[in-house]
Protein backbone atom coordinates (compact mmCIF):
# COMPACT_ATOMS: atom_id res chain seq x y z
CA UNK A 1 0.00 0.00 0.00
CA UNK A 2 0.92 3.63 -0.41
CA UNK A 3 1.20 4.13 3.36
CA UNK A 4 3.68 1.27 3.77
CA UNK A 5 5.73 2.49 0.81
CA UNK A 6 5.89 6.02 2.26
CA UNK A 7 6.94 4.61 5.64
CA UNK A 8 9.75 2.57 4.06
CA UNK A 9 10.92 5.58 2.08
CA UNK A 10 10.97 7.72 5.22
CA UNK A 11 13.02 5.05 6.99
CA UNK A 12 15.51 4.97 4.09
CA UNK A 13 15.79 8.76 4.13
CA UNK A 14 16.38 8.75 7.90
CA UNK A 15 19.01 6.00 7.58
CA UNK A 16 20.82 7.92 4.83
CA UNK A 17 20.72 11.08 6.92
CA UNK A 18 22.02 9.19 9.99
CA UNK A 19 24.85 7.73 7.87
CA UNK A 20 25.76 11.15 6.48
CA UNK A 21 25.67 12.64 9.96
CA UNK A 22 27.97 9.89 11.25
CA UNK A 23 30.39 10.43 8.35
CA UNK A 24 30.32 14.17 8.97
CA UNK A 25 31.06 13.70 12.67
CA UNK A 26 33.98 11.39 11.84
CA UNK A 27 35.32 13.96 9.37
CA UNK A 28 35.02 16.77 11.91
CA UNK A 29 36.71 14.64 14.59
CA UNK A 30 39.54 13.73 12.21
CA UNK A 31 39.93 17.37 11.19
CA UNK A 32 40.02 18.49 14.84
CA UNK A 33 42.75 15.93 15.51
CA UNK A 34 44.85 17.32 12.66
CA UNK A 35 44.29 20.93 13.73
CA UNK A 36 45.36 20.08 17.28
CA UNK A 37 48.62 18.50 16.09
CA UNK A 38 49.35 21.41 13.72
CA UNK A 39 48.74 23.88 16.55
CA UNK A 40 51.13 21.98 18.83
CA UNK A 41 53.84 21.73 16.16
CA UNK A 42 53.49 25.43 15.38
CA UNK A 43 53.74 26.34 19.06
CA UNK A 44 56.74 24.06 19.75
CA UNK A 45 58.67 25.04 16.62
CA UNK A 46 58.89 28.74 17.52
CA UNK A 47 60.31 27.85 20.95
CA UNK A 48 62.84 25.45 19.39
CA UNK A 49 64.11 28.51 17.54
CA UNK A 50 63.82 31.13 20.31
CA UNK A 51 65.30 29.20 23.26
CA UNK A 52 68.68 28.17 21.73
CA UNK A 53 68.95 31.47 19.83
CA UNK A 54 68.59 33.47 23.04
CA UNK A 55 70.78 31.08 25.05
CA UNK A 56 73.85 31.21 22.81
CA UNK A 57 73.59 34.95 22.22
CA UNK A 58 73.02 35.85 25.87
CA UNK A 59 76.09 33.75 26.72
CA UNK A 60 78.05 35.57 24.00
CA UNK A 61 76.98 39.03 25.19
CA UNK A 62 77.75 38.23 28.83
CA UNK A 63 81.22 36.83 28.17
CA UNK A 64 82.25 39.66 25.82
CA UNK A 65 80.54 42.66 27.46
CA UNK A 66 79.81 41.90 31.13
CA UNK A 67 83.19 40.70 32.37
CA UNK A 68 82.43 41.45 36.03
CA UNK A 69 79.88 38.60 36.03
CA UNK A 70 82.67 36.00 35.75
CA UNK A 71 84.54 35.05 38.93
CA UNK A 72 87.44 33.69 36.87
CA UNK A 73 88.59 36.53 34.64
CA UNK A 74 90.59 34.10 32.50
CA UNK A 75 87.27 33.03 30.99
CA UNK A 76 86.33 36.41 29.52
CA UNK A 77 86.53 37.15 25.80
CA UNK A 78 87.30 40.57 24.32
CA UNK A 79 85.56 42.15 21.31
CA UNK A 80 84.53 39.37 18.99
CA UNK A 81 81.58 38.74 16.71
CA UNK A 82 82.06 35.00 16.07
CA UNK A 83 79.40 34.95 13.33
CA UNK A 84 81.85 37.04 11.29
CA UNK A 85 85.36 36.59 12.71
CA UNK A 86 85.13 33.17 14.40
CA UNK A 87 86.78 34.60 17.51
CA UNK A 88 85.33 31.93 19.83
CA UNK A 89 83.40 28.68 19.64
CA UNK A 90 79.91 28.23 21.07
CA UNK A 91 81.36 25.91 23.72
CA UNK A 92 83.96 28.53 24.69
CA UNK A 93 81.21 31.10 25.21
CA UNK A 94 78.82 28.74 27.01
CA UNK A 95 80.92 26.59 29.32
CA UNK A 96 82.34 29.14 31.87
CA UNK A 97 80.35 29.79 35.04
CA UNK A 98 77.76 31.36 35.18
CA UNK A 99 77.03 30.98 31.42
CA UNK A 100 76.52 27.24 31.65
CA UNK A 101 73.63 27.93 34.06
CA UNK A 102 71.88 29.51 31.07
CA UNK A 103 73.12 27.27 28.29
CA UNK A 104 72.65 23.78 29.74
CA UNK A 105 69.01 24.14 30.90
CA UNK A 106 68.19 25.82 27.58
CA UNK A 107 69.65 22.91 25.61
CA UNK A 108 67.91 20.32 27.82
CA UNK A 109 64.58 22.07 27.25
CA UNK A 110 65.31 22.33 23.52
CA UNK A 111 66.06 18.59 23.39
CA UNK A 112 62.75 17.80 25.09
CA UNK A 113 60.86 20.09 22.69
CA UNK A 114 62.62 18.50 19.70
CA UNK A 115 61.39 15.05 20.72
CA UNK A 116 57.82 16.38 21.10
CA UNK A 117 58.15 18.19 17.78
CA UNK A 118 59.09 15.07 15.82
CA UNK A 119 56.46 12.92 17.56
CA UNK A 120 53.69 15.39 16.67
CA UNK A 121 54.96 15.61 13.10
CA UNK A 122 54.81 11.82 12.90
CA UNK A 123 51.08 12.01 13.65
CA UNK A 124 50.56 14.73 11.04
CA UNK A 125 52.33 12.64 8.39
CA UNK A 126 50.29 9.58 9.35
CA UNK A 127 47.09 11.60 8.89
CA UNK A 128 47.94 11.95 5.18
CA UNK A 129 49.91 8.75 4.65
CA UNK A 130 49.87 6.18 7.45
CA UNK A 131 52.83 4.14 6.15
CA UNK A 132 55.01 6.76 4.49
CA UNK A 133 58.41 5.35 3.51
CA UNK A 134 60.34 8.11 5.32
CA UNK A 135 58.34 8.10 8.57
CA UNK A 136 60.68 5.85 10.57
CA UNK A 137 63.75 7.68 9.30
CA UNK A 138 62.33 11.07 10.33
CA UNK A 139 61.52 9.79 13.80
CA UNK A 140 64.89 8.08 14.26
CA UNK A 141 67.05 10.99 13.11
CA UNK A 142 64.88 13.60 14.85
CA UNK A 143 64.94 11.92 18.27
CA UNK A 144 68.60 10.88 17.87
CA UNK A 145 69.55 14.54 17.27
CA UNK A 146 67.78 15.54 20.50
CA UNK A 147 69.62 12.81 22.44
CA UNK A 148 72.97 13.90 20.95
CA UNK A 149 72.28 17.52 21.96
CA UNK A 150 71.48 16.39 25.50
CA UNK A 151 74.69 14.33 25.78
CA UNK A 152 76.77 17.22 24.42
CA UNK A 153 75.20 19.60 26.95
CA UNK A 154 75.84 17.21 29.87
CA UNK A 155 79.55 17.00 29.10
CA UNK A 156 79.96 20.71 28.31
CA UNK A 157 82.37 22.33 30.76
CA UNK A 158 83.63 19.04 32.22
CA UNK A 159 87.41 19.23 32.07
CA UNK A 160 89.14 15.99 31.28
CA UNK A 161 92.53 16.20 29.60
CA UNK A 162 92.26 13.16 27.40
CA UNK A 163 92.36 12.92 23.60
CA UNK A 164 89.67 10.21 23.52
CA UNK A 165 87.33 12.37 25.62
CA UNK A 166 87.87 15.35 23.28
CA UNK A 167 87.23 13.09 20.29
CA UNK A 168 84.07 11.78 21.96
CA UNK A 169 82.72 15.33 22.40
CA UNK A 170 83.48 16.21 18.77
CA UNK A 171 81.76 13.04 17.55
CA UNK A 172 78.64 13.77 19.63
CA UNK A 173 78.42 17.31 18.22
CA UNK A 174 79.01 15.98 14.71
CA UNK A 175 76.25 13.39 15.18
CA UNK A 176 73.83 16.07 16.39
CA UNK A 177 74.42 18.05 13.19
CA UNK A 178 74.16 14.99 10.91
CA UNK A 179 71.03 13.61 12.59
CA UNK A 180 69.34 17.01 12.64
CA UNK A 181 70.01 17.73 8.97
CA UNK A 182 68.93 14.21 7.96
CA UNK A 183 65.66 14.56 9.90
CA UNK A 184 64.99 17.94 8.31
CA UNK A 185 65.81 16.66 4.81
CA UNK A 186 63.53 13.61 5.06
CA UNK A 187 60.77 15.75 6.59
CA UNK A 188 60.83 18.29 3.76
CA UNK A 189 60.89 15.47 1.19
CA UNK A 190 57.88 13.90 2.91
CA UNK A 191 55.86 17.12 2.89
CA UNK A 192 56.68 17.57 -0.79
CA UNK A 193 55.35 14.08 -1.54
CA UNK A 194 51.80 15.17 -0.63
CA UNK A 195 52.09 18.96 -0.94
CA UNK A 196 48.85 19.19 -2.96
CA UNK A 197 46.89 17.72 -0.05
CA UNK A 198 48.72 20.09 2.30
CA UNK A 199 48.08 23.20 0.21
CA UNK A 200 45.23 24.52 2.37
CA UNK A 201 47.21 23.95 5.58
CA UNK A 202 50.65 25.33 4.67
CA UNK A 203 52.30 28.19 2.85
CA UNK A 204 53.95 26.44 -0.12
CA UNK A 205 56.45 29.31 -0.54
CA UNK A 206 57.77 28.72 2.98
CA UNK A 207 58.05 25.00 2.24
CA UNK A 208 60.20 25.87 -0.79
CA UNK A 209 62.39 28.11 1.42
CA UNK A 210 62.77 25.18 3.84
CA UNK A 211 63.91 23.03 0.92
CA UNK A 212 66.49 25.65 -0.08
CA UNK A 213 67.71 25.96 3.53
CA UNK A 214 68.11 22.20 3.99
CA UNK A 215 69.89 21.93 0.62
CA UNK A 216 72.32 24.67 1.69
CA UNK A 217 72.95 22.95 5.02
CA UNK A 218 73.73 19.65 3.26
CA UNK A 219 76.02 21.24 0.66
CA UNK A 220 77.80 23.32 3.32
CA UNK A 221 78.33 20.24 5.49
CA UNK A 222 79.80 18.25 2.60
CA UNK A 223 82.16 21.10 1.61
CA UNK A 224 83.23 21.82 5.19
CA UNK A 225 83.86 18.27 6.42
CA UNK A 226 87.58 18.40 5.38
CA UNK A 227 87.98 21.75 7.19
CA UNK A 228 86.20 20.63 10.36
CA UNK A 229 88.11 17.34 10.55
CA UNK A 230 91.51 18.99 9.91
CA UNK A 231 93.75 18.40 12.97
CA UNK A 232 95.21 21.29 14.93
CA UNK A 233 94.32 24.98 14.92
CA UNK A 234 95.06 25.82 11.29
CA UNK A 235 91.40 26.54 10.47
CA UNK A 236 90.32 27.36 14.04
CA UNK A 237 88.63 30.69 13.28
CA UNK A 238 86.88 29.32 10.21
CA UNK A 239 85.66 26.33 12.25
CA UNK A 240 84.23 28.66 14.90
CA UNK A 241 82.56 30.89 12.32
CA UNK A 242 80.97 27.87 10.65
CA UNK A 243 79.80 26.53 14.01
CA UNK A 244 77.88 29.71 14.92
CA UNK A 245 76.39 30.30 11.47
CA UNK A 246 75.54 26.64 10.91
CA UNK A 247 73.78 26.38 14.26
CA UNK A 248 71.65 29.42 13.37
CA UNK A 249 70.87 27.75 10.03
CA UNK A 250 69.70 24.58 11.78
CA UNK A 251 67.35 26.34 14.22
CA UNK A 252 66.03 28.65 11.47
CA UNK A 253 64.39 25.52 10.05
CA UNK A 254 62.04 25.59 13.06
CA UNK A 255 61.27 29.27 12.63
CA UNK A 256 60.24 28.45 9.06
CA UNK A 257 58.05 25.61 10.37
CA UNK A 258 56.22 28.14 12.55
CA UNK A 259 55.72 30.42 9.54
CA UNK A 260 54.78 27.56 7.20
CA UNK A 261 51.64 26.30 8.94
CA UNK A 262 48.63 28.52 8.35
CA UNK A 263 46.41 29.78 11.16
CA UNK A 264 42.81 28.77 11.81
CA UNK A 265 42.57 26.15 9.09
CA UNK A 266 39.33 24.24 8.70
CA UNK A 267 39.28 20.81 7.19
CA UNK A 268 35.70 21.24 6.11
CA UNK A 269 34.87 24.14 3.91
Amino acid sequence: SRKIWDTQKNIEVEEKWALKKEELEKKIKKSSFLMDKIKKVKSISIWVFIIPFLAINICLILITQFHWVFPNQENIIHNTIPYIDGGASISRAARPYPNWLIFKPAMFLTSYLLIKYWLYNKEIIQYFNKDHKYLKKILFYGIASAIALTIHSIFLGIKFDNDLYKLFRRIIMFLFIIFEVMAQAYFVATLYSFKNELSKYINIKILKIKLILVSLLIVTAIICIPIISWPGDKFKFLKHLLEWDYFIGIITFYLLTFLMWKKNNKFLK
